[in-house]
């Protein structure tokens, strides 16, 4: 009987009970029986792989709609910003319209004797020693050629050289070829002011036949002689410079236009005043 049982089957009988107890703690512990167990350890990975891969469904899912939504959000505030730049410019452009209208108002309280009519730049022209623009009123609006176009402060801006129906074309003065009686405001001196491009100075006026002994100061105004064409006391510009010509009997005087040519959007076109 000693050697009934081998070491080996001792070993077996022993591995047995011990897997046997084991199996009933775990089944008293879980309430899971064996089977149930191997079948959930192998579902385990599978299930923790799913689990995985509908996270990253769901975070797709979240990722696109919350692009869309994104999307949908950049559009409208674009249209807003859009909206609001809109506004920006007509209040810009009214502010401008009111500020032009108050200085007109001022001009007409200052020379009762005008008549104006008002019109809008549509279209620019200019070569190497010309400058001109078409405004959008003509002939049924009462404008003719060689009427003085100025602006709301009553800076000279040109002389009405073409008009049709409903469009005239404005020479301005810093056309090469236009050329006004002009007086220096606070001297007195007189000479003739036309466009500076031949002069190698775009952009500029320059007035000629000033007296050689004329003493002529930087920022001196000067104005409009007055004639059948321009009315008097007109502002043309101010100087900022002056020199003999080249005769050296008679001086000159460089003068920066009152009126912003480049950037006007708007002119009067004086239709009728009192020359006296």
């Amino acid at each position: 009987m000693r050697h009934f049982f081998t070491p080996k089957v001792r070993l077996l009988l022993v591995i047995t009970v011990v897997l046997a107890v084991a199996i009933g703690v775990i089944t008293n512990l879980t309430g899971t029986s064996l089977p149930e167990l191997a079948v959930q350890s192998v579902l385990a990975p599978l299930r923790m792989a799913g689990s995985k891969l509908t996270d990253q469904a769901e975070r797709f899912y979240g990722y696109v709609f919350n692009y869309n939504s994104l999307l949908e959000e950049n559009e409208e505030l674009k249209a807003q910003i859009a909206q609001m730049e809109d506004d920006a410019r007509k209040f810009d452009s009214t502010s401008r319209e009111n500020d032009r209208l108050r200085a007109a108002l001022d001009l007409k309280s200052a020379h009762e004797d005008f008549d104006f009519v008002d019109g809008y730049i549509i279209s620019w022209g200019s070569n190497d020693w010309s400058n001109t623009f078409t405004i959008n009123r003509g002939k049924n609006s009462g404008i003719e050629e060689g009427m003085c176009a100025v602006t709301a402060s009553g800076q000279v801006v040109g002389l009405v050289s073409e008009v049709g129906p409903n469009y005239a074309v404005i020479r301005t003065i810093l056309d090469s070829a236009l050329e006004i009686s002009a007086t220096i405001a606070s001297s007195g001196y007189n000479g003739m002011v036309k466009g500076a491009y031949t002069s190698g100075l775009s952009g500029y006026l320059r007035m000629n036949y000033l007296p050689s002994s004329a003493v002529i100061r930087n920022e001196d105004q000067v104005v409009t002689s007055g004639s059948t064409v321009y009315p008097r006391d007109l502002i043309l510009g101010y100087v900022v410079d002056a020199d003999f010509d080249d005769t050296g009997v008679a001086k000159y005087a460089i003068l920066k236009p009152a009126a912003d040519i480049e950037n006007l959007e708007q002119v009067l076109i004086i239709t009728n005043y009192n020359v006296g």
